[in-house]
């Protein structure tokens, strides 16, 4: 039975939807909501975890840098674990994917929510953050890797995924930009340029009283969009059975498939590309609140820049999903380089007028970076199911194992840049730091993402593209793969 006040509606789109592979607007909004919760917990994480370790829980950078990178490399770790259970997971009532998502949610609230909590001691919180960004990560990769892997479920029609695609991207942008402009007016009270007073020595420490508490409410407003979410996910997706599909899910087993997949060449192209643009944004989101904050005068502004970079992102996603229809998603991924001088003009120039224009064009770039990866990951594993002609469960090894290799390769970029600043002198709570702090601060904003992101782009024009299979394939595929949405 399907939940009022919807049925009438979603029978009549899932009557018109199928044998045909389209998806209609409905089934596309119910697909990318489920995307939501993770990105407005990720984009709070992304913004402001790492101002809230140094500033507000006052922990040594060089812990910082252990914290960053054990729960990134937790989150990879867990991806192909994801892929291997999920795919040898059995069929209950609600499907063979929607279990695991529904299964996390609760979990992950919790997690996320004593994220942010600040224990009485003081001499174990490094251990404290570590085990509970593991443990957030671990989780967040479980609800993912089966929502994702839906995308190969949807319908058999390329041009169809796309456009669900852009649906869940957009959808999912909004989440990053409901993430950091929730989380970042609630505790914009701890921060900003009235907390450091002119006569204030560099070491001195100055945190807002009320930081603690801000950052407390800020948590539980964003832990309840994972259940809000993954309610209307349950009510609006349903997987149904497909005959020819064996009961437990297994087609080609794990292992054996991973294999398979890391062999493939327009496949290992792909990851090794975007494991530099993607490590380039996660630096990029990382080190831009530091650096607005201790590298120059724009600690005022830094909700602002935020914004813009998020309006920017949700705003100009339909454009670049009409650029990759109409130019190709080789051409499309050029638009990544308006980020790069830029990046570079902010480091150098950190004025207000130029600090707005950069966030702007950011914008459109990390759009472009984050559509374009999943737009292209369809067309990989059907260039390798023609080749290969193997059964159900490829969907999860491709999309588990592409997400590990990019975390992995975040939680390097992130350790080692943090590092540096543990290197440089950073003083944990400091209102202001040395000019070493300074320096490095701008290396982190400009030349490191600028010189990641030239490598990755490089890497990705290099070679053929895969295979877009004809209609007569994508039926065959689709028979193989015939979960539908209701």
């Amino acid at each position: 039975q399907l939940p009022e006040p919807w049925p009438h509606l979603l029978i009549k789109t899932s009557l018109e939807d199928s044998g045909t592979g389209h998806l209609s607007f409905y089934r596309k909004l119910c697909y990318g909501i489920g995307g939501v919760p993770n990105q407005v917990a990720s984009s709070a994480i992304a913004f402001y975890l790492q101002l809230f370790l140094l500033d507000v829980a006052q922990i040594p950078a060089a812990q910082v840098s252990l914290v960053l990178f054990g729960g990134k490399v937790s989150g990879a770790a867990a991806d192909p674990l994801a892929g291997f259970l999920i795919n040898r997971s059995r069929r209950t009532g609600s499907g063979r994917l929607m279990p695991w998502v529904l299964g996390c949610t609760p979990f992950i609230a919790l997690a996320y929510f004593f994220l942010w909590f600040l224990p009485p001691f003081s001499t174990l919180r490094g251990l404290w953050y570590t085990t509970l960004y593991c443990l957030f990560q671990a989780l967040a990769t479980f609800f993912q890797v089966p929502y994702t892997a839906l995308t190969m479920l949807l319908t058999p029609n390329p041009k169809e995924r796309d456009s669900a695609t852009a649906y869940r991207m957009t959808l999912e942008m909004v989440g990053t930009l409901m993430g950091a402009t929730v989380h970042g007016l609630i505790v914009s009270g701890a921060h900003g340029s009235h907390r450091c007073k002119e006569d204030m020595l560099p070491g001195e420490v100055a945190v807002s009283p009320n930081a603690t508490r801000l950052y407390f409410i800020a948590a539980a407003v964003v832990a309840l969009t994972y259940p809000v979410c993954s309610t209307l996910l349950y009510l609006g997706v349903k997987e149904q059975s497909d005959p020819s599909t064996p009961a437990s899910g297994q087609g080609l087993g794990f292992l054996t498939g991973l294999g398979l997949t890391v062999r493939h060449r327009p496949y290992l192209k792909l990851v090794i590309s975007f494991l530099f643009i993607s490590a380039a944004v996660q630096v990029e989101q990382s080190y831009l609140v530091l650096f607005c904050t201790h590298a120059s005068q724009l600690q005022d502004h830094v909700q602002g820049m935020v914004l813009t970079i998020l309006v920017s992102a949700v705003l100009s996603t339909p454009m670049w999903e009409w650029v990759l229809q109409r130019f190709g998603k080789r051409m499309s991924a050029l638009g990544i380089c308006a980020m790069v001088p830029f990046a570079i003009l902010l480091a150098a120039v950190p004025m207000v007028p130029v600090a707005y224009v950069v966030a702007f064009v950011s914008g459109l770039s990390i759009a472009v970076s984050l559509l374009l990866p999943w737009s292209m990951l369809p067309d990989v594993v059907d260039d390798f199911q023609l080749q290969h002609q193997h059964g159900p469960g490829l969907e999860t090894i491709f999309y588990s194992s592409y997400v590990f290799f990019t975390k992995l390769s975040g939680a390097g970029a992130l350790g080692i840049s943090t590092l540096s600043l543990d290197f440089a002198g950073y003083e944990s709570g400091a209102c202001r730091q040395s000019e070493q702090v300074v320096v490095t601060l701008k290396v982190l904003i400009g030349a490191v993402p600028t010189s990641m992101i030239l490598i990755g782009l490089c890497i990705l024009m290099v070679g053929p593209t895969p295979k877009v299979p004809s209609r007569a394939n994508s039926r065959s595929l689709g028979r193989r793969t015939s979960y539908t949405l209701a």
